[in-house]
């Protein structure tokens, strides 16, 4: 027997023929716990805090045996025993501690650190239902609980609490852990506080429960609702048990190491991801000044341990709270914060910089940039965006303080986990070198006009796609054909990601078929994304979306050349079977209002090619790949931002003087569609994209249109020439590599280790 199966079979106490999935994924989470102790290494020097709302971390079995080195012997030992690896990964939960790209971004920089041999963990919530399960009745998103947590997961409780004061209550925060393995690194972890008297029978009908209950409902949901004031004070009551609790452990695990706070610097290095976590810094400098230290010292010390990342440009985003919430749940700390905002006005005399305004509104991301000593954007135009624009007025102020930290994505679960045939035969022409050194990938371009390669490429691109419709098919009862153009859209459903340009965009083509201009190839269209609960025309643009697909389906003319599938409940693991069938990507947000993304990566990593705006990292990875293997249209940035610095756009106008456009628009009322769907929810999205379209669609409709048929076109007639794009789009990859994001944070902030 191997030493796998001795293992497998000691924890199963029988046969690994005859144990359940349930008894082997058991016993992997105990070899991996195992496993992964020995890797933890002593912290010398400054270690990071990651401090995130969300940790979107995915099903970690298989991500954390190919980290350890165990996933072969895994794989191999279970087929030996008529086990599939496959089944094993389906019994797995996943975890829900995070949304989108934010939360996703969190995961692959935790990977990262521990695989370059980094001391770093994460802090955040242990949510008991994330944000929530996704289901489509009636052609409507419905919520319910999405239950993750049971007898055997990977977030281990611990005996660690801290004392929380929450609205002049003391709480008592439980930590638990979870190991974070590097690829051939190190063990790091992700810290999530919880507590014990939060009660999931407390949850009525959906996802609705009693908000004002916080010792039973605090951890309960990410972001819960907040269209009321007890649902925004929630999210306060959250964001401070995260930051106390972690700013608590942060420090006790310093002086444990020998710091005196005084040199807090030397120990730690806090970064804010986002403005969830803004808190930290009064946190921080209130329980220093309890240990005595000098205010004024406190708020130096601080500055120089934090730094913040800037995840947006939409100002809605950057979070801003009425003064009477914070001193409602937090009352402790607006003595802080006060005593900030006065330093400020002190030195600054610029108001619009001010950490509380004339309305007696908090400003956290204010807060952040001055009293941290970095600023990041997570993309070269959003950087550029921030400096130049958003924050002009900070960036005037601390010019030293702001730079740019590209995103990232870890190529361990997003190519060696998700599309291992695809792995296997990079590994074949250039070696195993890139699953370590993403920038080795570059090496494939010297197998850009070498046929079998690209015939080996598109055979498993088409067995990735036949993949996807059967895993469909099995848990979805969708049908797909795998012969035709996969066009995947896979983020939050928000409007500036435009899914709605898309919606017009398939209008658009159904009455193109029906009038017998077909396409050179047909078209499968596929969404994933979740709308926030209290998100109307969110939810209206899925309902939109999926009332089409039926007037599709349910015309035999249209439906052999143009299929739209709405995946139920978007998660990792869907974008794991996604991404790898993905044929292009689509990356059509408003110019000038993605900061990043990071599925664009993806998608690339994958050999997909990208249909986008000049809008996040799309302008890096058309600079990576030229012009000639992009499909980039729509306005500029700077034409967006005039728009807006003008007010000269009227969607009204667009509407009325372009035909295509009016007819795209007015069919989501017509016949067709109230014959299938809501002519509430169809006409208030209508309404809302000729009075308003804030993000301006319909400027873009036409010039979405052209490069998506063009991009439809060159697929058909030179199918040989999109597999060496494709091979392209793999070999420029590398820079976006998640390790060298972490890399260059450590070099040019954190400086881990010294």
């Amino acid at each position: 027997m191997t030493e796998m199966e001795i293992a497998l079979s000691g924890y199963c106490k029988k046969d690994i023929a005859h144990c359940t999935y349930e008894e082997l994924y058991t016993a992997l989470l105990h070899i991996v716990e195992s496993e992964s102790q020995k890797r933890i290494l002593p912290v010398k020097g400054r270690k990071l805090y990651y401090i995130s709302a969300e940790f979107l971390i995915g099903k970690l079995l298989s991500n954390n045996l190919i980290n350890l080195g165990l996933y072969e012997q895994v794989k191999d030992c279970l087929e030996a025993h008529g086990k599939s690896m496959a089944e094993l990964e389906e019994t797995e939960p996943e975890p829900s501690l995070g949304n989108g790209g934010l939360g996703r971004l969190a995961a692959c920089f935790l990977d990262s650190v521990a695989t370059l041999n980094l001391p770093g963990d994460g802090i955040g919530l242990r949510y008991h239902c994330g944000l929530f399960h996704q289901n489509f009745k009636n052609g409507l998103q419905s919520e319910t609980p999405d239950f993750w947590l049971g007898d055997h997961d990977w977030a281990v409780k611990t005996e660690k609490t801290y004392p929380v004061s929450l609205a002049g209550t003391d709480y008592t925060a439980r930590l638990y852990r979870i190991a974070v393995t590097g690829y051939e690194g190190r063990t790091n972890f992700l810290n999530l506080f919880d507590l014990d008297t939060v009660d999931q029978s407390l949850i009525g009908e959906g996802i609705a429960f009693d908000k004002t209950d916080i010792a039973k409902n605090l951890t309960l949901f990410l972001y819960p609702d907040d269209s009321d004031d007890n649902g925004r004070l929630l999210r306060i009551y959250q964001q401070y048990l995260m930051v106390s609790a972690g700013a608590q452990m942060i420090l006790e695990e310093c002086m444990e190491r020998g710091s005196d706070l005084h040199d807090l610097y030397d120990y730690a290095a806090v970064q804010i991801n986002d403005t969830h976590p803004s808190m930290v810094i009064p946190e921080l400098i209130r329980l220093l000044c309890e240990k005595d230290i000098d205010f004024d010292e406190a708020v130096e010390i601080v500055t120089k341990v934090c730094a913040y990342t800037n995840h947006t440009i939409l100002a809605e985003a950057l979070e801003k709270w009425p003064r009477r919430y914070l001193e409602t749940v937090v009352p402790q700390l607006m003595l802080i914060i006060e005593k900030l905002d006065i330093l400020v006005r002190a030195k600054v005399d610029d108001v619009s910089t001010a950490i509380i305004d004339a309305h007696n509104t908090i400003h956290m991301a204010h807060m952040d940039i001055h009293f941290t000593h970095s600023t990041n954007g997570v993309a070269a135009l959003h950087t550029e965006i921030l400096k130049n624009s958003e924050l002009n007025n900070f960036y005037r102020l601390y010019p030293e303080k702001f730079n740019n930290k590209t995103n990232g994505i870890t190529f361990r679960r997003w190519l060696l986990k998700c599309n291992p045939e695809l792995t296997a035969f990079l590994e074949s022409l250039i070696g195993p070198g890139f699953k370590k050194d993403a920038s080795q990938l570059e090496k494939l371009a010297a197998f850009a006009s070498d046929e079998k390669v690209l015939h080996r490429l598109a055979q498993i691109k088409q067995a990735n796609k036949e993949a996807l419709a059967q895993w469909l098919k099995r848990t979805q009862n969708i049908t797909l054909t795998p012969d035709s153009l996969f066009a995947i859209q896979s983020k939050r459903l928000h409007e500036y990601k435009r899914q709605q340009l898309n919606l017009l965009y398939l209008i658009h083509q159904y009455f193109e078929i029906k009038a017998g201009h077909l396409p050179l190839v047909p078209l499968t269209a596929i969404f994933g994304a979740k709308a926030a609960p209290a998100y109307t025309i969110a939810k209206d643009i899925i309902h939109g979306l999926l009332t089409l697909s039926k007037v599709i389906a349910s015309d035999p003319a249209v439906s052999k050349w143009l299929q739209i599938v709405f995946i139920e409940n978007y998660n990792v693991t869907a974008a794991e079977k996604m991404i790898p069938a993905c044929d292009l990507s689509e990356q059509i947000s408003l110019a000038s209002k993605e900061a990043s993304g990071t599925g664009n990566m993806k998608f690339m990593l994958n050999g997909a090619l990208t249909l986008g705006t000049m809008d996040g990292a799309n302008v890096e990875i058309a600079e990576a790949v030229g012009s000639e293997n992009i499909y980039i249209f729509g306005q500029s940035s700077a034409q967006v931002i005039r728009r807006y610095e003008n007010g000269s756009y009227c969607a009204r106008e667009w509407y009325e003087s372009d035909p295509n456009i009016r007819r795209a628009v007015d069919f989501l009322t017509g016949r067709e569609m109230l014959s299938l769907g809501s002519s509430e929810h169809l006409g208030r999205l209508r309404h809302e994209l000729i009075s308003k379209d804030w993000f301006q669609t319909l400027p873009d409709f036409n010039a979405y249109v052209v490069r998506k048929n063009q991009a439809l076109n060159d697929y058909a007639v030179n199918p040989s020439d999109w597999t060496r794009r494709a091979l392209v789009n793999i070999s420029k990859a590398g820079f976006f590599s998640s390790d060298r994001t972490i890399a260059e944070y450590n070099q040019d902030i954190w400086h881990l280790g010294e």
